[in-house]
């Protein structure tokens, strides 16, 4: 192996640090032996200093070996985690998603004397996304309560049965009382919910069984084949012939009413208005 000979040089094996050309001559290396070479040269001079060269090798039997690398072993996780949407997010214990009917009509009657509190909403509701933090720091600061969240969405069929027509909202549940009030409410006007938490939420002890759903609703849903009213309490034959009739009469209406458009959703005053 040839180079020139530069300004300043250091030989170390193979390695060499080269700055400046010198064009007096040239450097020689041997892979094997070292030996340094100043051929064609007018000068023995270099950078004003004399320079000594004998024919002697300096060193012999050089090996050049490529440097060692530590190998690493490098492994790397990739966590793919479910982004919670936005109906998902600060839920806390008391909050209930319910997916039917019948596990609706169910956590009404198993809620006993408790406050039972149905949220409505849609997940294209601007007005139920941005309620939606504070209702679950009302959740929080009221454990004792029961928070049902209904996707209007998911059980458009049912909501249609208990004639919601506005979102969000809500319905307030106590035992045998069964239906407190009910209401629409934005954070414009989240005094309404307070209000209503401040004047039902005391613990009572009402007498009878849990009411839950009115009687007319649980008969449209169970006339559409939501909920079986054989499995509900306090159900007479009467209401077997009730079902009946109903049903037939609801499968008219229903084919009637989802041979239309779909239902279109229009805003008023931060609520989200359902218009047929």
């Amino acid at each position: 192996m040839s180079c020139c000979l530069k300004a300043a040089f250091s030989v170390s094996g193979f390695n060499e640090t080269i700055i400046k050309n010198r064009p007096i001559g040239y450097l020689g290396v041997s892979p094997s032996i070292v030996t340094l070479q100043f051929a064609h040269s007018k000068s023995r001079k270099f950078m004003g200093k004399p320079l000594e060269f004998s024919d002697q090798k300096i060193g012999s039997n050089w090996n050049a070996k490529a440097p060692r690398y530590t190998p690493v072993n490098a492994q790397a996780s990739i966590c793919i985690s479910k982004a919670l949407r936005w109906w998902e997010k600060t839920l806390k214990p008391n909050m209930i998603e319910i997916h039917s009917a019948q596990e609706l009509v169910d956590n009404l009657l198993n809620a006993g004397d408790r406050l039972v509190i149905i949220d409505f909403y849609s997940p294209g509701c601007g007005g139920c996304k941005a309620l939606h933090p504070k209702i679950c720091q009302l959740a929080e600061s009221n454990p004792d309560a029961i928070i049902l969240k209904v996707n209007y969405e998911e059980l458009r069929t049912m909501c249609h049965s208990l004639h919601i027509h506005v979102l969000p909202f809500f319905r307030f549940y106590r035992g045998a009382e069964g239906r407190l009030c009910s209401f629409s409410c934005t954070n414009a006007t989240i005094k309404k919910f307070k209000d209503a938490l401040a004047k039902y939420g005391t613990e009572r002890c009402s007498l009878g069984p849990t009411k839950g759903l009115e009687e007319s609703e649980l008969l449209a849903l169970a006339s559409s084949g939501q909920i079986s009213r054989k499995l509900q309490p306090n159900f007479t034959e009467e209401d077997n012939k009730k079902e009946k009739e109903g049903l037939a009469l609801n499968e008219v209406k229903l084919s009637n009413a989802y041979g239309k458009e779909e239902t279109k959703m229009g805003s008023k005053e931060g609520n989200t208005v359902l218009m047929a």
